[in-house]
């Protein structure tokens, strides 16, 4: 028997107690996902998607899964972090009713629906634990393939530890031993990223191992709609190794099968973990017994048939009637391990709901005794006791219940004396309970953004002067030679040093781990970086142009931006994003869609440099720093002369800190980018007719001039322009939104704000597609001469 060979170190009754433990776990899991339908019919939780039917394979490994290995999954993984004791039964359902504590929740603090599991990397402080003492889990999203390309990071880390001197830091490695275990839904296997990863990983050879969890049905849609051959394994068979070729090892096993389970995932561990191979582990035949989630029934599209099938190999029915056919335990024993968990799911369950409830309702008395005090001394008495009393009388109140009626009872009293009383009232409770919901979108650690020392670039007495790409790529070099750590991976990076030259001879000095080639495959270049940065390396993930970066958006917005957010500060990817942009010539290379990245982007600081010094400056402040970032070089600076500063590697540009770069006292223009040089040249030709414009450069567009100097400039102009070659209200308005809104600059205001933007279009190729979609430097020029026409009309007669 299988399963009894792989643990024949273990007496009978030491085996039989680890099978039991299994079970109980597997039986405790299913009772968690019966009730946690219950209590999302009933009301009480809002959404349920559970694990059912897919216990069993998660147990198996877990037992393969050891300390420093890390989990890449999605939701229906709740009976492996219990197997691996990262998820109890009251925080299960404390994430099913959003109690918005780490203490509670420790998954998400509430933030994301239940479902959902993270293991803390970071202490409280932001600081980074043990990894290697400790099971972990990457924290998980809902997009359906989404946790692929991390995963792909998460595995190639164990690469870096193991083959790069310098790098294997205890914390985060044991001589590259660990795995990366990633599963997935057999229909969201149909998806890009899946495909891109496994390529990828293929490609890496990297250790990772994922598991396919197949019932056959993505939600009411069945295999044959969704896979070749209704099969993941059978259409990927040409990754398979043989003594040819390199590949992946591919395991197809019976999602029911608890002996073989085991003997397949420890099989895959050894080879994961030994040999670096990533593992492909198909798991089929298993079952979905309550359908996809709460929100409908799996009656309404399986026949009777597939339910009968279901219901007799259901994994954990199947486990019990192993363990009865081998004389593993009896019955009744089995039986009270099945009572005892509906006890102990019931009992976790009511503790975890009035954990919850507990302070909701202690917050209600105590405001529903201030409300009385208030009504007592008011005209609106009557208004304000109905108000109270049906406060008191929600069964299961919510915090929105409470801050509702306190806002609007403020209505009621706007012109008494006790409104001071229930205003700083409704200021306090918000005040303390805001950040439960909206705390760390962005590192509030020590090493933050805001924790970094600027540092001037410094020359010498006679500067020599050099192409931008040399300033770049000698900063690199002093980069990579203060951080072992560090590294820059993508297209065309490594052999040829990127095609701008700005990595030139990098990878012959510094090894191709360090600097490195990837395919065209810009989410899972994205995903390596991610995957990377939660293991402690500081990776520089480039995408080659600014207009590939849509091809990795949906990651960078929906993993990347959010991690520290949803997890409440306790994971970290400092990944650096590396791209170039803005102005080159046709459709594909010169887009500048900043609009678009900076509202999906929130939780990612967003830098635009003017050129390769300010660029190198953001780098060096980056690698001080524990929070993501993009850099957005100037496509057409890498062959302008710049001077070439002495301390290399150490100077760094303020972050979120604009610069003025030409004073003036007629108008304010604001921009950013390679837009600055010919706003330079259009102020030029202005002087000449008596106009003196003020230049400010954003540099970095989130944070957004954290020192609020832009609205210092306008109250000395009292004219303000923004400039930017983004389409109309794109990040053209978003700055409007900031000077004006943010910043109230409106109050200096003489003329109306302006803005100057490229087309609605993307730019046409060639230099004159350019100079017709793109602001030139006569549109600069013509419309400031307008504003100023405006103003003083005689002064400045009309053009047109």
């Amino acid at each position: 028997m299988t399963g009894t060979e792989t643990k024949q170190a273990l007496s009978f009754t030491d085996f039989k107690a680890e099978v039991l433990n299994d079970y109980k776990t597997a039986v405790i899991s299913r009772e968690c996902s019966l009730l946690g339908r219950r209590e999302v019919l009933t009301g009480k939780a809002k959404f349920g998607i559970f694990g059912d039917g897919k216990e069993v394979p998660q147990l198996a490994m877990a037992k393969a899964f050891k300390n420093g290995d890390f989990r890449s999954g999605y939701y229906r993984d709740q009976t492996f972090m219990m197997a691996i004791g990262q998820l109890t039964i009251q925080q299960f359902f404390a994430g099913l009713y959003g109690h918005a504590s780490l203490e509670a929740d420790p998954m998400s603090a509430g933030r994301q629906m239940g479902g959902h599991f993270a293991t803390h990397s970071l202490d409280e402080n932001g600081n980074w634990k043990n990894l290697t003492q400790q099971k972990n889990s990457s924290a998980d999203i809902s997009p359906t393939a989404g946790q692929m390309p991390r995963l792909l990071g998460l595995a190639q880390a164990s690469k870096i530890y193991r083959n790069v001197s310098g790098t294997n830091n205890p914390n985060f490695s044991i001589n590259g031993n660990e795995i990366a275990w990633g599963t997935i839904g057999n229909a969201s296997t149909s998806e890009g990223l899946f495909f891109e990863t496994i390529n990828a990983a293929g490609v890496l050879q990297v250790p990772m191992v994922i598991s396919v969890w197949d019932d056959e049905y993505g939600i009411s849609v069945h295999a044959r709609h969704q896979t070749t051959k209704e099969s993941i394994s059978e259409i990927l068979k040409g990754f398979q190794r043989d003594e040819n070729a390199k590949g992946y090892e591919i395991i197809t096993v019976k999602g029911w099968d608890y002996p073989e389970l085991v003997a397949a995932y420890e099989r895959a561990s050894h080879i994961a973990r030994t040999e670096h191979v990533p593992v492909l582990m198909h798991v089929y035949q298993l079952t979905q017994p309550q359908g996809h989630s709460t929100s409908g029934s799996h009656e309404r599209y399986k026949n009777s048939d597939r339910l009968q099938w279901e219901g007799e190999f259901d994994c954990i029915a199947q486990m019990k009637k192993w363990m009865l056919d081998n004389n593993i335990a009896a019955d009744d024993e089995l039986e009270a391990i099945e009572k005892q968990a509906k006890v102990d799911v019931l009992e976790a369950k009511k503790a975890a709901w009035s954990a919850y409830q507990d302070p909701i309702k202690q917050d209600r008395t105590e405001f529903i005794t201030l409300l009385n005090s208030i009504a007592a001394q008011s005209d609106n008495k009557v208004f304000i006791e109905r108000y109270s009393n049906e406060l008191a009388a929600i069964k299961e109140p919510i915090r929105k219940d409470i801050l509702v009626v306190a806002r609007k009872v403020l209505r009621l009293i706007i012109k008494e004396a006790s409104k001071s009383t229930l205003s700083a009232w409704i200021t306090a409770f918000t005040e303390r309970i805001q950040p439960s919901y909206s705390s760390h979108l962005y590192s509030q650690s020590d090493k933050n953004i805001y924790s970094i020392t600027a540092e001037e670039a410094r020359y010498g007495d006679t500067p020599a002067e050099a192409d931008g790409r040399v300033i770049i790529r000698n900063n690199f070099d002093a980069l990579f030679t203060k951080y072992p750590e560090a590294m820059v991976f993508g297209e065309d990076c490594g052999g040829i040093g990127d095609v701008n030259q700005g990595l030139e001879g990098l990878q012959e000095k510094f090894g191709d781990f360090r600097v490195c080639d990837a395919g065209i495959r810009e989410a899972t270049i994205l995903g390596q970086g991610i995957g990377m940065a939660m293991r402690g390396l500081r990776p520089i993930a480039e995408i080659q142009y600014l207009d590939y970066l849509l091809y990795a958006l949906q990651i960078m917005s929906d993993d990347l931006a959010t991690l520290q957010y949803r997890t409440a500060g306790r994971q970290k990817a400092p990944l650096i994003i590396r791209t170039r942009g803005h102005r080159l010539e046709g459709i594909w290379h010169s887009g500048s869609p900043m609009g678009m990245i900076i509202n999906a982007l929130k939780g990612i600081h967003v830098l635009v440099p003017r050129n390769m010094t300010k660029a190198a400056g953001f780098y060096n402040a980056l690698m001080e720093a524990d929070e993501p970032a993009l850099v957005i070089e100037c496509l057409n600076g890498y062959r302008l002369k710049e001077k070439m500063p002495v301390n290399l590697g150490d100077f760094k540009t303020p972050i979120g800190v604009v610069e003025t770069i030409k004073t003036g006292s007629d108008i304010t223009i604001v921009s950013y980018g390679s837009t600055l040089r010919v706003i330079e040249q259009a102020a030029k030709e202005l002087l000449e007719t008596g106009i003196d414009v003020e230049i400010i450069d954003v540099q970095s567009l989130q944070p957004f001039d954290l020192n609020h100097d832009i609205v210092k400039s306008v109250a000395k102009t009292n004219r303000l322009l923004v400039v930017d070659e983004d389409v109309p209200g794109g990040a053209s308005a978003y700055i409007l939104q900031q000077i004006i809104d943010v910043q109230d600059a409106y109050k200096h205001l003489d003329s109306k704000p302006d803005t100057l933007t490229a087309k609605e279009h993307r730019p046409s190729y060639g230099t004159d597609g350019d100079y017709f979609s793109k602001p030139s430097s006569e549109d600069i020029y013509e419309k400031i001469y307008a504003i100023m026409h405006e103003a003083k009309p005689n002064e400045y007669p009309e053009l047109y």
